[in-house]
């Protein structure tokens, strides 16, 4: 749900003029903890009266959302700033000079997936590195989705490829129905460009699939009953030979019923050689196993902490980051954060061969990117939500490094890394500056900017301030705004607060064009907070509000309200926020919390039903995150904050904006559907929308997601600019 581990060449941003950080010469305590609902409503399926909008797709539950769909739309669109709002947003998201992120290829070409106004479902292409540099690289297409769903009369969505290394020809299009995290696998010919004729099919199914050789594959799929963990995820992993169906393949692993999840994958060296078959059991979304496949079939588990990740392999060495204090068989004891690693050989015949530390990030610091060319690792490296990036180099002792010569103060993406040579991507950029896109050479530390994005909003008079706010118990809580710089401190301006807050997922800043033109160069004020439950400070920030602290992050965000009232930034009425998925959530927690802070709430594709959340879609999988609600001690925290069951009449909520999707597979539009009902039961305004395409990233295409934009900050619009704010 809430956290991807797909590679980011995506713009991971920051601002080049950031202010001092500065405390807050007041301090306000956010709001005692909330008590256990008492009213015992939807404590159970049985006292819940909209259990029932748990059918996504069922006759009552759609004829529930046309309805909410009309009434809503007939709102925010019939407002006159809809349709500019919605034109710009068009322009920004088809827009076709965008940077291209694009990945090496193993014969020095440059692939890409783009999407624009004439390929609104995008285009699979590729280029060379000479012609990529030019202002109008000559792109080849590989793959067109468009003319794919026309022609199959399908509401295809590309959700990445798997080609086969060293010869990147033969491949796996993931093929998604309406953006469903469930996907089709099928084979497909790179150099033919077409799919292989009774080639391999994988059926719509969660899970994946890896390839061993051209003929071996390594699967983990839906086989129906007793075959998916409690999380609706793959429990098994088997080898499929080619011409076999997928049924027909023997089991090599079988997980609990508990796991998130099983699969598989292979690792390999620099020249695409299998140096492994591994399995990977999800124990929880933060604990696993790793088991090697050995050439005689059978299967050890390797010796790694249950929090930890495999980051690569370089000059045969097997790089690891630490999510937990570990003693290591050797008996090194290693901090969380630590990157550390092995000589791959010699560690695979005996795991008590030492290890060597590559990295030892401090309190402030925190690893938010890691990527392998051929003989270096590079690493996206930050302190105090400032980005640098580091070449390490192994030796017989110990790893040296050095750093890139890149822009200070800003935030770095460490994107694609060639495996033939040393070259890897970088992107840069700040919240106020473009995002520009640079080719360094790791070996030399020769670096070259060869694509910058255009201005797509007036930055003229605009600056980024970091502060910070004093959370309940008295941790400092950084956070950063961008405003006109000459903005009045009345408590006058409009203000938009953004929040996530877990998963160990990292709120950098970075350049929004949307966010640019839609609100800053409209007289907006845009917050970024930087709360506990994110990654911002590596592990341990995130473990600070993990489970039975969950409510430390929610006193965060109140924090950084209370600081921006208390410094006249903002104020009540004119203070909005906004988040989505497990940030839908943190946006339930400040509705039912501190009603009293805010005038407006962007709640999207959320989580809000805590006591069920494990029950539908992928939601078993975050128990990690937020405990078992079947647990009672673990029940009686997670009760205390879920906002579906503390919503109560008398409050001063304002009018929210609840939005979803019905193709979400991961966080079940039940949550946003039941979170209006209540609502409006007790008495309250409401503005829900629910599109039908689209999955968890609520936008199956780009018109869809101009549409969305253009709803948000039309319903922002009227709850923080109007004069006088709507109470």
């Amino acid at each position: 749900m809430i956290r991807s581990s797909a590679a980011a060449l995506a713009a991971l941003l920051a601002s080049s003029s950031l202010s001092a950080v500065a405390m807050a010469q007041t301090a306000p305590s956010a709001a005692p903890a909330p008590a256990p609902a008492s009213s015992g409503f939807a404590t159970s399926e049985a006292t819940d009266p909209y259990i029932w909008l748990e059918d996504v797709e069922g006759a009552r539950a759609m004829e529930w959302v046309r309805e909410h769909n009309e009434k809503s739309l007939g709102v925010l669109q019939g407002d006159p700033r809809y349709e500019p709002l919605h034109q710009e947003a068009l322009a920004i998201v088809q827009a076709k000079d965008r940077i291209p992120g694009v990945g090496f290829n193993r014969d020095g070409t440059l692939s890409n997936f783009w999407q624009d106004a004439d390929h609104v479902r995008g285009v699979w292409r590729q280029t060379t590195v000479d012609s990529f540099r030019t202002d109008a690289p000559q792109w080849d297409t590989i793959l067109d989705i468009d003319a794919l769903a026309a022609a199959e009369d399908a509401n295809w969505v590309y959700k990445g490829v798997n080609c086969l290394a060293p010869e990147e020809r033969h491949c796996l299009v993931s093929l998604s129905n309406g953006g469903k995290d469930a996907t089709t696998l099928r084979e497909f010919d790179a150099v033919e460009r077409a799919f292989v004729e009774g080639g391999i099919v994988l059926p719509e199914s969660k899970g994946g699939a890896a390839w061993i050789d051209r003929d071996t594959l390594l699967i983990s799929r839906d086989f129906g009953p007793g075959t998916l963990t409690d999380s609706g995820y793959p429990m098994t992993v088997r080898l499929l030979k080619r011409g076999q169906a997928p049924e027909q393949a023997p089991v090599i692993f079988t997980g609990q019923p508990t796991d998130v999840a099983v699969s598989g994958y292979t690792l390999r060296d620099a020249d695409g050689a299998v140096k492994a078959v591994l399995i990977n059991r999800s124990v929880d979304f933060y604990s696993s196993e790793t088991w090697r496949l050995k050439d005689d079939g059978s299967l050890v588990q390797l010796a790694l902490p249950a929090k930890s990740e495999i980051n690569g392999l370089i000059d045969g060495r097997l790089v690891v980051s630490l999510k937990q204090d570990w003693t290591a068989p050797s008996g090194q004891a290693f901090q969380t954060g630590d990157l550390i690693a092995w000589p791959l050989d010699a560690w695979l015949a005996d795991p008590a061969t030492p290890a060597q530390l590559v990295l030892r990030p401090t309190e402030r610091q925190s690893v938010e990117g890691v990527n392998a060319t051929r003989h270096t690792l590079v690493v996206a490296l930050y302190d105090n939500v400032r980005g640098s990036v580091r070449v390490y180099r192994p030796g017989q002792t110990e790893w040296t490094h050095t750093t890139l010569d890149l822009p200070q103060n800003v935030s770095v993406g460490v994107g694609s890394a060639s495996e033939t040579d040393d070259r890897v991507f970088v992107s840069v950029t700040g919240y106020l500056n473009p995002s520009s896109l640079w080719l360094a050479d790791a070996a030399t530390g020769d670096v070259e900017q060869i694509k910058s994005m255009p201005a797509k909003f007036d930055a003229t008079g605009m600056t980024v301030d970091q502060h910070e706010a004093r959370s309940a118990d008295g941790t400092m809580i950084p956070y950063f705004v961008v405003h006109k710089a000459d903005m009045p401190l009345d408590g006058s301006n409009p203000t938009l607060l953004y929040g996530y807050g877990g998963f160990e997922s990292s709120l950098l800043p970075g350049y929004s064009a949307t966010v640019g033109k839609l609100w800053l160069e409209r007289g907006g004020v845009y917050v970024i907070a930087n709360t506990r439950g994110g990654g911002e400070f590596g592990p341990r920030w995130h473990e600070a509000a993990l489970q039975q602290n969950r409510q430390r992050a929610h006193e965060d965000f109140q924090a950084v309200a209370l600081d921006l009232i208390a410094r006249d930034i903002t104020s009540q009425p004119h203070l909005g926020i906004m988040g989505g998925s497990q940030g839908g959530l943190f946006m339930g927690a400040m509705l039912t919390q501190r009603p009293d802070l805010i005038n407006a709430a962007v709640i999207q594709v959320p989580l809000f039903d805590m006591l069920r959340f494990h029950k539908l879609l992928a939601g078993a999988s975050w128990i990690g995150e937020y405990g078992d609600p079947d647990i009672p001690e673990q029940r009686a925290w997670i009760e205390r904050y879920s906002p579906y069951q503390n919503l109560r009449a008398g409050q001063p909520y304002p009018e929210v904006f609840i939005h979803t999707s019905t193709k979400d597979d991961r966080v079940h539009p039940g949550h946003a559907r039941k979170a209006a009902a209540r609502l409006e039961e007790l008495g309250y305004p409401v503005l829900f929308y629910e599109n039908t395409d689209g999955g968890h990233a609520a936008g199956a295409n780009l018109q869809e997601t101009a549409r969305r934009l253009a709803l948000e900050y039309t319903y922002l619009s009227r709850r923080l600019m109007d004069t006088p704010a709507q109470e």
